[in-house]
This record gives C-alpha cells, structure tokens and sequence, in this order.
C-alpha cells in the first residue's frame, strides 16, 4: 500500500527552517522533534540558505580562526583514520 506524503504549509516550513538557522541546532535533532523526515528538512534549509545568501553576516575574526583550527583537526583526523585503516587490512592480511 502506498504511503500517502504529507503536505506542509510554508508557514511551517520557515518555522521549522529558523529552528535550524537561528539556534544552530542540528537538522537531525529539529527533524526529529518535529517529526519530519531529516532529507526533507535538510532541503528546506538549504533551499533557504540558497535565497537568502546575502542575508548571512560574514563571519568574525575570531570565527574565520576557528573554522581553519577545526579544518586542520578535520584534515589531521582523516589522515589518522586512513593510515588505521591500510594498518588493520595489512595486520588482518598477514595473519590469514
């Protein structure tokens, strides 16, 4: 049986798109909440975000220093997490 899809007024949609933008909330978190599907909620957002680009303030000294700290971190991680890879595969082959 089909399941029949549900219709949202774009009054909920903006609420529910501030719940996200505003409080810096999770998508996940506010769709769950709210009971909608996080891909739905995640194309409301973005469909957002895409009109209302020039609306956003730029972000400040101290912001920019933290996005190029975390983007380092990100960086550092992922190369952990690729060599702990090839190690394992390498460890689990040889004891086979």
């Amino acid at each position: 049986m089909p399941e029949r899809r549900r219709k949202f007024s774009p009054e909920f949609k903006d609420e529910a798109v501030k719940m996200v933008t505003e409080s810096s909330r999770p998508i996940a978190e506010v769709a769950r909440e709210i009971q909608v599907n996080e891909g739905t909620l995640g194309n409301w957002v973005n469909k957002y975000r895409v009109e209302h680009v020039d609306e956003e303030s730029p972000l400040t000294i101290s912001e920019r220093a933290r996005l190029r700290e975390l983007e380092r971190e990100n960086r550092e991680l992922k190369m952990k997490a690729e060599f702990l890879g090839k190690a394992a595969a390498f460890f689990a082959q040889e004891y086979r």
